[in-house]
C-alpha cells in the first residue's frame, strides 16, 4: 500500500500526476517525430555558421539553435544575419531576453543566497525594457524567446494572444527558471509556455510525471556543462524519447565547463562531436528517423 492515500487520491480528482512513473509517453510533435537536437551557445553569427559547418561534417541535422548570453549584447545586424542563416536552412533559433537579474544593478542576485534568484526580472522597468526587447526582435524576423520570468512569460502571452506579437511566436522557459516537477510544469504551460527546459538531473520516471503533466515538448539536456553538473546522460536519450517525447535533446554542453559564454573552435567541434553520440545512439535504438520535422511551430523558425 503506498503511502499519502489521501493526497494521491486529490491529485488523481484533480487528473494530475499522482507518483513519479516512467510510463511510455505516446506524443508526438504535432506534425510528426518525437525528438528534435538542439544546440545551444549559438551566440552569435560566426558561431551559428561554424556549428553549421561541423554539423555537416558530422552528419547531423539541427532542429533549432539557442543563443544565451542575450539579445541585448547582439547589435541589430548581427540579429538580422543569423535570423537569415537559420531561416535558409530551417533551423529554429530561440534568441534569449537579454534584460536579467545578473545584468542588473541589483547586488542581491551575486550574494550567496540571491543566486536562487536565477535570472529573474527585479522591478517593472525591467519587464517592459523585456517586452520591448521582444518587440524589436520580432520585427527582425525572430520567432523563438527564451523567457526566464514567469512574469514576463505571462505578459508575452497576452500580447501574442492580443496580436501585440506574431502568432507564430514561441516561448520556451529556460532552464534557469527552475522548473523541477509535474505541477509546476503545468503552470508554465499555462502561463503560455511553448516549451520547458527543466533542471537537468531529474531521473526518468520524474520525467514521466511531468510528461504526463503537460502536452508541450520538453527541453532535456543530453549533457551539461561542468558548472551545471558536468553530466553526459547518453545512454538515458533513448528513454528520455521514449517517456518524455517529444522532446528537444540539447546536445554537447559537457564540451563548456561555464555556459553562455562565448565556445572556442575547439569547444564547438567537441559539442558537435557529442551530438554525434548522441545521434547515434538514437540511431541504435531505432529512433533514428524519429526526429521532427522543419514545420514545427516550437522551432521557432525565423520569418523573413
Amino acid at each position: 500500500m503506498k503511502d499519502f492515500s489521501e493526497t494521491r487520491d486529490f491529485l488523481s480528482r484533480q487528473q494530475l500526476p499522482t507518483e513519479d512513473q516512467a510510463s511510455p509517453s505516446g506524443r508526438a510533435f504535432a506534425g510528426g517525430g518525437r525528438f528534435g537536437i538542439e544546440l545551444s551557445s549559438a551566440n552569435n553569427p560566426a558561431i551559428v555558421r561554424a556549428m553549421l559547418a561541423l554539423a555537416k561534417e558530422y552528419g547531423i541535422r539541427i532542429s533549432r539553435f539557442d543563443e544565451c548570453r542575450g539579445m541585448v549584447r547582439l547589435p541589430k545586424a548581427d540579429i538580422s544575419e543569423m535570423v537569415r542563416i537559420c531561416a535558409g536552412e530551417g533551423i529554429g533559433m530561440i534568441f534569449s531576453i537579454g534584460p536579467r537579474a545578473i545584468y542588473d544593478t541589483g547586488a542581491f542576485v551575486q550574494s550567496r543566497n540571491g543566486r536562487r534568484v536565477g535570472y529573474r526580472l527585479r522591478g517593472m522597468e525591467n519587464v517592459v525594457r523585456a517586452a520591448d526587447e521582444v518587440r524589436r526582435a520580432a520585427d527582425l524576423g525572430v520567432r523563438g524567446f527564451m523567457v526566464y520570468d514567469a512574469g514576463l512569460l505571462m505578459l508575452l502571452s497576452r500580447m501574442r494572444k492580443e496580436g501585440e506579437l506574431p502568432a507564430t511566436t514561441t516561448f520556451k522557459v529556460s532552464v534557469h527558471m527552475g522548473c523541477a516537477n509535474p505541477l509546476s510544469a503545468r503552470v508554465y504551460e499555462d502561463l503560455g509556455a511553448d516549451t520547458i527546459n527543466p533542471v537537468p538531473d531529474l531521473d526518468i520516471a520524474m520525467l514521466g510525471a511531468m510528461r504526463e503533466a503537460v502536452a508541450c515538448p520538453l527541453d532535456l539536456f543530453a549533457d551539461t556543462a561542468e558548472e551545471a553538473g558536468g553530466m553526459v546522460r547518453t545512454y538515458d536519450v533513448p528513454d528520455f524519447v521514449r517517456v518524455a517525447s517529444p522532446i528537444y535533446l540539447k546536445c554537447g554542453s559537457s564540451s563548456q565547463t561555464r555556459q553562455n559564454h562565448l565556445p572556442s573552435d575547439a569547444e564547438l567541434r567537441e559539442r558537435l562531436r557529442q551530438t554525434a553520440c548522441v545521434v547515434e545512439a538514437l540511431a541504435r535504438h531505432g529512433l533514428g528517423e524519429e526526429q521532427v520535422g522543419t514545420d514545427e511551430r516550437t522551432l521557432g523558425l525565423p520569418e523573413l
